[in-house]
């Protein structure tokens, strides 16, 4: 799925230096973070860890913590229906899994693919993959189901206009939501990039993934660990969140493939997860009893940039704003942990110091 930034589809206003009015409906914050995935919430605790006296406000349209780190429950099933796994190639991720594993909110899932010699540990989340940003979470301040409709620049700083009229004014601002859906945020404060920046998210490109969560009559006969990859068709993975060990009755994830998804993505969706049902059945030597279906738009970037995240006020007299997520340090947990702290380091640079 690419996207395209038409030409002055995202300008600049003039630089409102104006005050904001103080109102009942606005509040203010040193910075606010739009998304509380993993990103968004990895640059929170690292940017709280290095400054106990700056405020940070997350918001979120979601329901729930966590962005692709999704579980949900049917009954008495429970399923990772988001990311499925972690695996660790830089160093200090390593050591920061091996912190939530300490803290009893990740484990090692198993230690190499099946029929992969060489392929890396997969770590999940406890109780689920949530569990690890709900442990992020505590003690940050966010807004949860709270939709982010407008952010524009005044002189010293961002408002985050929010639905139901809210507004938040910051002194600097990072974005960790898909590209496409913050260039359409940039587009309603006409807040333009530098020409290089644009350039480089025309590049990022997402795949969009079609999730069931089906419950079974009996355990399915995956092998152990209870993952199946399957390289050619309309299903892409498979995993058995019973042997899992995060449902304790007989549950399971399809995930269909990339180009599959594209397909169907708006097609009914009850009718699309039962062809994938259907599909899945000769693997699991059980039958399905019932299942949920969830769409994930933008569930992976294929073509990423090369940078862990954007400076996005670049070239511009813009006050501090970031961009951040997997779509920039890599399409894996890891991308995302890592250009939240990124994005982190960056904000704490430019940050102007309060008057």
């Amino acid at each position: 799925m690419k996207f395209n930034i038409a030409p002055g589809a995202v300008k600049q206003n003039p630089v409102n230096h104006t005050k904001i009015p103080t109102m009942s409906s606005e509040q203010q914050t040193d910075i606010v973070i739009i998304g509380a995935g993993l990103a968004g919430l990895s640059a929170a605790c690292d940017i709280s860890s290095k400054n106990t006296q700056l405020n940070i406000t997350l918001v979120d349209k979601g329901r729930g913590l966590g962005g692709r780190l999704a579980g949900r429950r049917i009954k008495d099933a429970t399923f990772d229906h988001g990311a499925q796994f972690m695996t660790t190639r830089d160093a200090k991720f390593a050591a920061q899994v091996q912190k939530w594993i300490d803290a009893g909110v990740a484990e090692k899932w198993y230690s190499s693919f099946p029929g992969q010699s060489n392929s890396h540990a997969r770590y999940r989340g406890k109780p689920t993959m949530t569990g690890i940003a709900k442990h992020l979470a505590k003690g940050l301040n966010i807004k949860l189901s709270t939709t982010v409709t407008s952010v524009y620049a005044v002189n010293n700083g961002w408002v985050t206009e929010l639905d139901g009229g809210g507004k938040i004014f910051s002194r600097g601002l990072i974005i960790t939501s898909p590209v496409p859906q913050t260039l359409t945020l940039l587009a309603s404060g006409n807040i333009s990039l530098s020409l290089n920046n644009q350039e480089r998210l025309q590049r990022i490109e997402y795949e969009s993934c079609i999730a069931v969560m089906a419950t079974l009559d009996q355990p399915s006969k995956i092998s152990a660990p209870g993952a199946l990859a399957i390289s050619d068709g309309p299903i892409a993975w498979i995993s058995d969140n019973q042997q899992k060990g995060v449902s304790q009755i007989p549950a399971i994830t399809i995930h269909a493939s990339g180009d599959y998804s594209a397909e169907h993505f708006n097609h009914d969706r009850m009718s699309i997860g039962q062809q994938l049902v259907n599909l899945a059945l000769p693997y699991l030597g059980a039958a399905v009893t019932d299942f949920q279906v969830h769409g994930w738009r933008y569930s992976k970037p294929i073509a990423v940039d090369n940078n862990p995240c954007m400076l996005a006020c670049e070239s511009t007299d813009l006050p501090p704003l970031i961009l951040a997520g997997d779509a920039f340090a890599g399409p894996r947990v890891e991308g995302a942990v890592l250009s939240g702290w990124a994005a982190a380091e960056a904000m704490l640079k430019r940050l102007p110091r309060n008057s």
